[in-house]
């Protein structure tokens, strides 16, 4: 109970925050880049009129759904804030997320709301099938590993696409993470069930030359991302964990890119770091379609867990 009392009162300190942020009025300067951005990325004057009408974000700009359900690429987290809408309202994403591995399955839904661009609430609910692994590991042919993962994001300061070009949008946010198989975390050496990983995102869209650019430092005791628990009875501190992404937006509807994301080895099973390379496509102003090639290494001493990701997300 103590995690989550202390994700209630940070929740509700953020929500504070960011309703006296989101306030402050936009600046004339401000405005006319949104204008300017939106007449050049989303095609003339008929997309600054509906801007200006919805205060949406540019196509895109509000990214994908990470495995953990916050906004940014599949296997990492961005400094974006979910949702469509920009500054004067709230947006909301939702997400289905399947990974197809040589000797697992990994399917996950989830759900993020965002605040005035401000802040970011998310859910997500992780379903991990060991298959025939699970026969040989001693937990029963297709167990699945189920994980509750519930965070909170704040932009700090900076804009993902306007202000200062070398200024980038930074946030800091928190993941409170469940998991739902005591009995497994405690037979592979794990010492908690449940811990929360703190990250501070910076993420930059430098859209004169089409490129994203994110980096992300993360405080984390997780065990293959919680599924395995948190820490061991060898290792329970908190290790520092570095996420990076690389964005080239081809046209206005798709994109492609690569994600890096190392991870502790706390259990001594052979957990690697994970890597991917992306494409995601947005038919609509509202649909997202993300498909990638997957390295997640070694997963209970199995190796090479390599395979397809495949996730379609819509947003408001």
């Amino acid at each position: 109970m103590m995690w989550q009392n202390i994700m209630s009162a940070l929740v509700t300190t953020l929500l504070a925050w960011a309703s006296s942020a989101s306030a402050q009025p936009v600046s004339t300067e401000q405005n006319a880049q949104r204008f300017e951005a939106a007449e050049e990325f989303e095609g003339g004057e008929e997309a600054v009129a509906r801007f200006v009408d919805y205060n949406g974000k540019l196509l895109l700009t509000n990214a994908v759904s990470a495995v953990d359900g916050a906004s940014g690429g599949g296997i990492s987290n961005w400094a974006t804030i979910a949702g469509r809408q920009e500054t004067r309202g709230i947006g909301v994403q939702a997400n289905v997320t399947t990974l197809f591995l040589p000797d697992y399955f990994y399917q996950s839904h989830g759900l993020a709301v965002g605040i005035a661009d401000r802040l970011e609430l998310s859910y997500a609910r992780q379903n991990f099938d060991t298959q025939d692994v699970g026969a040989a590991l001693g937990i029963g042919q297709g167990y699945k590993l189920n994980q509750d993962v519930l965070g909170a994001k704040v932009r700090l300061f900076g804009e993902l696409v306007y202000g200062e070009p070398l200024i980038p949008q930074v946030a800091l946010g928190l993941q409170y993470k469940r998991n739902l198989d005591g009995a497994v975390v405690e037979a592979v050496g794990a010492v908690d069930d449940d811990g929360v990983d703190f990250t501070v995102s910076a993420t930059k869209l430098f859209l004169s030359h089409s490129v994203l650019v994110n980096t992300t430092a993360r405080l984390t005791k997780a065990n293959q991302n919680g599924l395995l628990g948190f820490g061991s009875t060898a290792d329970d501190d908190y290790s520092l964990q570095f996420e990076g992404a690389l964005v080239y937006q081809l046209s206005r509807r798709f994109v492609v890119g690569g994600e890096y994301r190392t991870k502790p080895d706390n259990l001594k099973l052979g957990e690697g770091d994970w890597f991917d390379l992306f494409a995601a496509y947005a038919p609509t102003r509202n649909i997202t379609l993300t498909a990638a090639y997957a390295d997640l290494g070694s997963i209970a001493t199995f190796e090479d867990q390599r395979g397809a990701f495949v996730q379609t997300q819509l947003a408001f």
